[in-house]
């Protein structure tokens, strides 16, 4: 979610919709089960609907595939206006989720931007498509581009050892993302459990975590809204588990801006547990 969403004109692109995201409750997980979820966000703006998001999520024991789609218009579309559509694709590694390739397109009244990045061992190997920045911009580099996340992969977060989805130390982490053109960290840390119902398919106890950005690359150095983005430490992510799986992923999102809170809530959410296939049946073998 706020991986479509950045505090940027650019609506569906930056900090904002790479979260995109998640569910609740003390229930122990496995990392090898497979997990579907399809969740609709609304994002709002001082209490006024302004967009939509849906993501989607698709876990199994080796691979994983999540995409999203959000749009911004309306009553503020003369500050935050813009369609966009990220999907990711990765493997399952030490019961983390690696990513292998991510791709991104852009549609806002700047015209159409498309990217794609790939990754290989913990690094960003190739970004193809978006035009060279701007010289007023912190230059991107190669170490900049390693141990990195793209803004979906990081949102799904991996459980602690001892399968507690709502433990503190879940959120005692630092979130390396990288989009392809901005370089950030999302510092997390335990703020307090709360309770929700007002998602369509979910209801009960979540993890709320706060989050610091820290900008690193890929924004301009004297820009006034990343500057105050970063220096407010009243972000939050709401966190559930996705049933079936050893991953939790946010069901809100709480972002501070110029002229007020941006909202990114769940209305509806879907989680299932998918059971693993089963073993193809070896051919019976008929009596000599």
């Amino acid at each position: 979610m706020v991986a479509i969403l950045m505090p940027h004109r650019r609506a569906a692109a930056g900090l904002a919709g790479a979260l995109v995201c998640l569910i609740a409750g003390i229930w122990p997980v496995s990392a090898l089960a497979q997990g579907q979820l399809k969740a609709t966000y609304t994002i709002s703006m001082t209490g006024v609907s302004i967009g939509q998001i849906v993501w989607l999520v698709d876990i199994n024991d080796k691979r994983y595939v999540t995409s999203a789609h959000g749009k911004a218009s309306g009553v503020l579309s003369m500050l935050v206006n813009g369609e966009g559509s990220v999907v990711t694709h990765g493997i399952i590694a030490d019961d983390r989720l690696v990513p292998s390739y991510f791709t991104s397109r852009i549609s806002d009244d700047e015209g159409n931007s498309d990217l794609r990045m790939t990754f290989e061992d913990g690094a960003v190997k190739d970004v193809i498509g978006p035009p060279p920045p701007p010289a007023n911009r912190i230059a991107v580099t190669e170490a900049d581009r390693r141990g990195v996340s793209d803004p979906l992969t990081a949102m799904l977060m991996p459980v602690q050892a001892g399968g507690d989805a709502l433990a503190s130390g879940n959120c005692a982490r630092v979130l390396p993302i990288f989009d392809g053109r901005r370089r950030y960290n999302l510092a997390l840390s335990f703020k307090r459990l709360d309770k929700v119902g007002f998602a369509h398919g979910f209801s009960g106890v979540v993890l709320v975590c706060g989050v610091l950005l820290q900008p690193i690359a890929g924004y301009r150095a004297d820009s006034m809204l990343v500057k105050y983005v970063a220096g407010r430490r009243d972000l939050e992510l709401w966190f559930v588990p996705i049933v079936g799986t050893s991953f939790i992923a946010p069901i809100r999102v709480l972002l501070p801006t110029l002229i007020g809170t941006l909202e990114i809530t769940a209305e509806q959410f879907d989680a299932v547990a998918v059971p693993p296939a089963a073993p193809p049946m070896s051919p019976a073998v008929s009596p000599q």
